[in-house]
């Protein structure tokens, strides 16, 4: 498992470097392009990080002008992220950039098991059901 991430964490983060993103900021503006807002609670879930940690990428993302934090809609106490139009930007030129490489990932694989793959390894990583996709 460790040597798989390597490879595939390895690569894709050198995909989205160019963009001055590293996979943690993709994995944000990935949940952000979901669903925009999003509380940093929730993101800190969805992607598995810690508050900390959270707040760390969230900074990064406002002073890049990709998100901007904005009071929560139903509890004031808590600040939502929204992805601005250029974090749209970022995100779209990141998902053209890493989307070859992503294939290329699973390229050798026969018919039909990057899909098991993609299957198994969502249903490993969330036993209780949870996201659909990660």
């Amino acid at each position: 498992m460790r040597r798989a991430h390597d490879r595939a964490a390895g690569e894709l983060a050198a995909a989205v470097r160019p963009l001055g993103l590293g996979l943690r900021h993709f994995a944000v503006l990935i949940e952000l392009a979901k669903q925009s807002p999003q509380s940093q609670r929730e993101l800190g879930e969805k992607i598995g990080r810690d508050t900390a940690g959270m707040v760390r990428i969230v900074d990064d993302l406002e002073e890049a002008g990709y998100a901007v934090r904005r009071p929560h809609p139903g509890d004031r106490r808590i600040r939502a992220v929204e992805m601005t139009p250029a974090g749209l930007e970022a995100f779209d030129a990141a998902h053209d950039a890493a989307q070859p490489i992503a294939e290329a990932l699973v390229s050798h694989l026969r018919p039909g098991e990057a899909e098991q793959l993609m299957d198994l390894l969502t249903r490993f990583t969330y036993p209780s059901g949870g996201p659909e996709s990660p």
